[in-house]
């Protein structure tokens, strides 16, 4: 696989990375199965993926368990990625951002993942009680004692806030992202990022106003979170299914049968285009991603083998600027707050 690097440190990474939050976390739980996941991981890596993207909350714990049973193995093969910053509790979730929690969650993520080391160590979320460079700085901490290599922000929850925003009318210059890069600006003064993890995708393009622009100016490698559209650009739903009550695509905007049918015109086109290459939809989304340059990483969720080669794969289609544009031109994606 085409391998690609991140931020001025120059961690190099496997093209297409792998999102392991679906086998313990946010989707449907009957489908959870860990000798099915372990065996999904371990067909990411044979496929040439390497950054295995996880964070102490899925599970919670689980999933960095899993994750350290396959890098007891084969950990020069890996390269891993978590998150702290976020604590689970019975029906709530909470930031934490005190330098001592951040210290702690660092050793207990090695523990689990059975490593001597994390490759990128980011912040899930911003504590809102605690200055995120006093957060920053206890994981810069962690850089000087060889426990992390580099540190990342996460901005995944950035769409939630950006839908208050749109409520209350954004100001001029606002986007989506700003509250994002407005900390992102803070805590380059005191560690350098070397990467930032948000989502984009063909179903949801904004990183590209602000965030990707900013990233890419600073030398700052981007992890494209759910580039698959949480699973709608697969193909393979069908509009009206339902989804288990834990499965979060139960609560989401875009996924009421309603708005499923209504964006499939996307998905007819991304059909199209696939059948130049005898590829799938999915395939074509990422390498729409793989194209937004060299320093943007995709992370596709996958629970099953067959899903994470296939997703690997896509780091062998190069789209064309007629491609590019066919798929600019298809109808924008709705949602039932639009």
């Amino acid at each position: 696989m085409e391998r690609r690097t991140i931020g001025a440190a120059a961690l190099e990474v496997g093209a297409v990375g792998l999102g392991c939050m679906p086998m313990h976390w946010a989707y449907t739980t009957s489908q959870q199965h860990g000798d099915r996941s372990l065996r999904t991981v371990h067909a990411a890596l044979d496929a040439g993926t390497s950054l295995l993207d996880t964070a102490d909350m899925y599970g919670p714990f689980t999933n960095e368990l899993l994750l350290g049973r396959v890098l007891g193995q084969r950990r020069p093969d890996a390269f891993v990625s978590t998150k702290c910053g976020l604590l689970v509790g019975d029906q709530h979730i909470v930031a934490n951002g005190h330098p001592k929690y951040v210290r702690r969650a660092c050793d207990a993520s090695l523990r689990r993942l059975q490593t001597d080391v994390i490759d990128l160590y980011q912040l899930h979320r911003a504590d809102p009680e605690i200055p995120v460079e006093e957060t920053w700085g206890a994981m810069a901490e962690l850089v000087g004692a060889g426990k992390v290599r580099a540190l990342g922000l996460c901005a995944v929850g950035a769409r939630a806030a950006g839908a208050g925003a749109r409520a209350a009318r954004r100001g001029p210059g606002e986007d989506l992202h700003a509250g994002t890069i407005r900390q992102l600006e803070r805590v380059q003064q005191v560690f350098p990022v070397s990467a930032v993890e948000a989502e984009l995708s063909v179903w949801s393009p904004e990183a590209l106003e602000r965030l990707l622009p900013w990233c890419e100016a600073r030398g700052i490698g981007f992890l494209a979170a759910m580039p698959l559209g949480n699973g709608f650009l697969t193909g393979t739903l069908t509009p009206g299914q339902g989804f288990e009550p834990d499965d979060v695509r139960a609560r989401h905007p875009r996924f009421t049968a309603e708005m499923m049918a209504a964006n499939q015109p996307l998905l007819v086109g991304l059909r199209r285009v696939a059948r130049r290459y005898g590829a799938t939809p999915a395939q074509v989304a990422l390498a729409w991603v793989l194209g937004r340059g060299r320093h943007v990483v995709p992370v596709p969720g996958a629970k099953r083998e067959p899903w994470a080669v296939e997703n690997a794969r896509a780091a062998e289609l190069a789209l064309t600027a007629r491609d590019v544009a066919e798929i600019a031109a298809l109808p924008p994606v709705r949602a039932s707050w639009e």
